[in-house]
């Protein structure tokens, strides 16, 4: 089945002559029936290496054909002048982060000296090649494809990546990263994984083709054209048993007795059967050669010399490259200069897996030896070769975790720790490596894993902090229980206890304690479990105005500890901050509060930082923040921007949730934009995920959608009832604290159907809650319904107050009150006095980039008799939001390099970019952009 739809073409092949009987035809053969896939994989791989990318993973059984298909491809890029870098997944060595990514790249990593700086440093301490900082893995990825498209500035590249499900963590994010960026580069990717597997890639969103069996007259076929000789029985069962596997039709015929072809063979499937077939053929060479293909099969770098030494350590005696010869010769590697490659995945590991637990361990164990010199390797061969506790192995191991991390690969550090522990003694170390490992699953969101360990970390020897911290970690994870008053105590009393007994237990109580915060935030605790979540936070301060503690309150109890909250903030600056992950937190939570304006220049700063660092998870969750209070706060173009790169860097590093946020953003402004139909579809898209997921405590920001959506179509009906529901607690979408920022909306709609009881009910609501919270975005929002509200005898004054003072730095609100004024003015006649009203209204609107809202204006400014042309088209309508923030990048004075490392685009994807911007503009080249004008925030 092929996934991907937007394949226009394919290349026609004729129909495959049947193989030639023989060593040489198995490839051939194994491509039998293939035509349509090998025209796909053809049109792909010219397209790719065209310059218009091209990105396929195979799916399929053992046998199925992928290898071949891959070799197929590989041949064909070379004859089209291309290069080939390719890497094999190797099932031992699937732990060692980035160890695929460094096979993968490893021929061109001369080049390194080409990138900038910070992408050379990620990269070589990626590898273990430099020291330096933690590398966040997508720095690593725009490394990698930025070296891989300087390459292919020569020639055109196609990347190889087979037994991808065998690929570690580490770098098959990083080839997911670089699949999703290859669009206008002359790179094509090519991976194939068997099925069965987990693996990062199944989630990637890549395209995909899986390869089915042949047909029956495509099997028979190929059976009798490499073995003709079968008797008809032979030649059933074995179509029978092949079950439409090219791979066992080819080589199957090789286990009938005598060759003559009339004796069955005990059933078994065809992947075990091809490894029996594989193994007769390695079982009948010397000795000395099984040995090196047992080596071969349990390395996996493929390194000539690395094989060599480890087998003459196995072996005792010298390993010689003859009986590399011979195994090659018996069809089961290849050599290419000084490295070793297996025919086929199955070859691997049907060596491996006959060779028996002794020889395995003793192949391990010689790896290790000769790896001296790369500690990671070393660490997991020597586990691998350890048969029960040695907590001299399991510290290696540890170490090898301690550069994970150092390398930027927590996931990988996690899964060396949890080895580890089950490699030392429960009296020593065990319960320690558990505790650290399920610390990490916990910070990147693991919470299953994290529990289990925990579990197990209870039955083992813990000095009494980590006894306490074991607790801790327990009671936070305790979701079923969390919002009880109870556990709130529990937890709180660990916490107290931590604090005193380490230097860092109160840190760590309260960043256990803020994700349970915000789960308050997004649920209905009650009032005492709110309060007990405060006292905690505040109880566990490590200053006065501790950031933490006030993002802690201020998502626990939004209403109650907004003013001290806000009071508090106000004395700080994200420079005294300094970590952009404290000023994410904090500029989050001060939305939370209803603070817009005091979120912003945390919000900024954190989305700078966290660019600069590489730390793309918590930049996709800060641009998204960062776009709703930019749309709360009139600025709208740069909110575009924010969400459209929020949405996705959020995809990309597996935050649905936040994608949906960002495209709720997304949809709002699309909608002031008049683009209805792209924000009815975004909205529509964004539910139906929310309800699939079981994330109904973000549907109160698609009832705000929905309810801006409709009043900017002068829907009022559908605006009161769509922004009412956030607010009724017998709704699925009730959620309080979101429904407040839709009020002033739902008041103007209810004005606007007649519902005056309601406008009043809710205006007061507002007022409440403006003056408990002191927020001055609520204050605005009641400073604009006021008016509306207002008999007409009190509405001007109140009109009048609200734009000399209370609405000057609220650009949006008081551009809807400047169109709100000049309605009412010239609903009773007084036109000469509503023109100037109307006419700023129109100029903010336009300027803000929100068409809707501007068509109303210009209407009420026609009906004065005033004549009005109509809009200019904004730069958003001709631009895409990343060609908007691409452009103004450009426009800055920055490199498409450093356009580049800021957006996470290659250098010459940024130019393929700019290429098209300027004919949108107007334009011709760079030096013309700052004519243009872009618009500004």
């Amino acid at each position: 089945m092929i996934v991907r739809k937007d394949v226009k073409r394919m290349i026609t092949i004729g129909n495959q002559a049947p193989p030639a009987p023989g060593p040489a035809g198995w490839e051939r053969g194994a491509l039998y029936g293939r035509d349509a896939e090998l025209a796909l994989l053809s049109d792909l791989v010219t397209r790719g290496l065209a310059g218009a990318g091209g990105v396929l993973l195979l799916r399929g059984e053992a046998g199925i054909g992928k290898t071949a298909l891959l070799g197929t491809a590989r041949d064909a890029a070379v004859g089209q002048g291309g290069r080939v870098l390719s890497a094999v997944g190797v099932q031992s060595e699937a732990s060692v982060p980035y160890a695929g990514l460094h096979q993968l790249l490893r021929p061109v990593l001369d080049r390194a000296p080409s990138l900038m700086p910070r992408q050379r440093e990620a990269l070589l301490t990626a590898f273990g090649m430099a020291e330096g900082a933690a590398p966040e893995m997508f720095l690593v990825g725009q490394a990698s494809l930025d070296l891989v498209s300087g390459v292919a500035g020569g020639a055109p590249v196609l990347l190889v990546i087979d037994d991808a499900q065998w690929i570690d963590g580490p770098s098959s994010e990083v080839l997911a990263f670089i699949a999703h960026r290859l669009d206008a580069e002359r790179v094509a990717m090519l991976l194939a994984v068997r099925d069965g597997h987990d693996t990062v890639l199944n989630d990637a969103g890549l395209p995909e083709m899986t390869l089915a069996r042949l047909d029956d007259e495509a099997a028979a076929a190929l059976l009798a054209a490499r073995a003709p000789d079968l008797s008809l029985p032979a030649r059933d069962r074995l179509l029978a048993d092949a079950a439409g596997n090219p791979l066992a039709l080819i080589e199957l015929p090789a286990l009938l007795d005598g060759g003559g072809g009339h004796a069955p063979v005990p059933w078994l499937p065809a992947a075990r059967r091809l490894e029996r077939t594989f193994l007769a053929r390695a079982a009948e060479l010397p000795e000395p050669v099984q040995t090196v293909l047992l080596v071969a099969a349990a390395d996996d770098e493929g390194d000539l010399v690395e094989i060599l030494r480890a087998a003459e350590r196995m072996a005792g005696q010298e390993a010689v490259l003859g009986a590399l010869d011979t195994a090659a010769g018996a069809g089961l590697i290849e050599l290419d200069g000084h490295e070793v490659r297996f025919r086929h995945p199955l070859v691997r590991s049907a060596v491996y897996q006959a060779a028996g637990p002794s020889r395995q361990l003793a192949a391990h164990a010689a790896l290790a030896h000769v790896l001296d010199d790369q500690p990671e390797r070393r660490a997991w061969h020597r586990a691998a070769a350890n048969t029960g506790p040695d907590d001299e192995v399991a510290l290696d191991l540890e170490a090898a975790a301690l550069r994970a991390l150092d390398r930027g690969a927590p996931r990988a550090a996690a899964e060396a720790l949890r080895r580890a522990a089950l490699l030392s003694d429960p009296d020593t170390h065990r319960g320690r490596l558990l505790l650290r490992s399920a610390e990490i699953n916990f910070e990147l969101g693991d919470a299953a894993g994290a529990r289990q360990q925990l579990s197990e970390a209870r039955f083992t020897r813990l000095e009494e902090g980590e006894r306490l911290r074991l607790t801790l970690w327990t009671e936070a994870l305790n979701e079923e229980s969390w919002f009880t008053p109870a556990r709130v105590r529990s937890f709180a009393e660990v916490a107290d206890r931590l604090a005193e007994a380490e230097r860092d237990g109160a840190a760590l109580g309260l960043r256990v304690l803020l994700p349970l915060a915000t789960g308050c935030w997004y649920g209905n605790p009650t009032q005492e479990t709110r309060d007990l979540v405060v006292r905690t936070a505040r109880r566990l301060s490590r200053h006065d105005g501790d950031p933490l503690v006030l993002s802690i309150a201020a998502c626990a109890d939004p209403v109650r500890e907004a003013a001290w909250v806000i009071e508090k903030a106000a004395g700080l600056t994200p420079e005294s901050l300094g970590d952009p992950a404290e000023q994410h937190a904090l500029g989050a939570s001060l939305t939370a509060v209803w603070a817009f304006e005091l979120s912003w220049p945390f919000l900024c700063a954190a989305v700078d930082g966290l660019r600069r660092q590489g730390r793309l998870g918590l930049l996709g969750e800060a641009l998204a923040s960062q776009a709703w209070a930019a749309l709360h706060l009139g600025k709208h173009r740069l909110a575009a921007t924010a969400a459209d790169e929020a949405g996705r860097l959020s995809r990309d590093t597996g935050r649905p949730r936040w994608a949906l946020v960002a495209d709720l953003a997304a949809a709002t402004l699309a909608s002031e934009r008049g683009d209805h139909a792209t924000a009815d579809g975004l909205i529509r898209g964004t539910e139906a995920e929310l309800l699939s997921v079981g994330a109904q405590s973000i549907l109160g920001f698609a009832q705000f959608a929905r309810g801006r959506h409709a009043l900017v179509n002068n829907q009022h009906g559908d605006a009161f009832e769509q922004l009412a529901r956030a607010l009724d607690p017998s709704d699925i979408a009730y959620h309080p604290f979101v429904g407040y920022l839709g009020i002033a909306d739902l008041i103007e709609a209810a004005v606007r159907t007649g519902r005056r009881d309601e406008a009043e009910h809710h205006l007061a609501r507002l007022d409440d809650l403006a003056a408990k919270t002191t927020s001055p975005y609520l204050n605005a929002m009641a400073a604009y319904a006021h008016p509306l509200v207002a008999s007409d005898e009190e509405a001007e004054p109140l009109y009048q107050r609200a734009l000399q003072s209370r609405l000057s730095s609220w650009p949006f609100h008081r551009a809807r009150l400047l169109l709100a004024y000049g309605r009412w003015l010239r609903r009773r006649r007084r036109l000469v006095e509503s023109r100037p009203l109307l006419r700023a209204a129109l100029e903010s609107f336009d300027a803000l980039g929100i068409k809707a809202f501007g068509e109303d204006a210009r209407a009420e400014l026609r009906a004065t008799g005033e004549p009005v042309a109509g809009a200019a088209p904004s730069t958003l309508d001709r631009l895409t939001p990343q060609e908007l923030q691409i452009a103004k990048l450009a426009a800055s004075g920055m490199t498409n390099r450093e356009i580049g490392m800021q957006l996470l685009l290659s250098h010459r994807t940024v130019s393929s970019h700019l290429y098209r911007i300027y004919p949108k503009l107007g334009i011709t080249a760079r030096s013309q952009l700052h004519l243009v004008d872009l618009g500004g925030d």
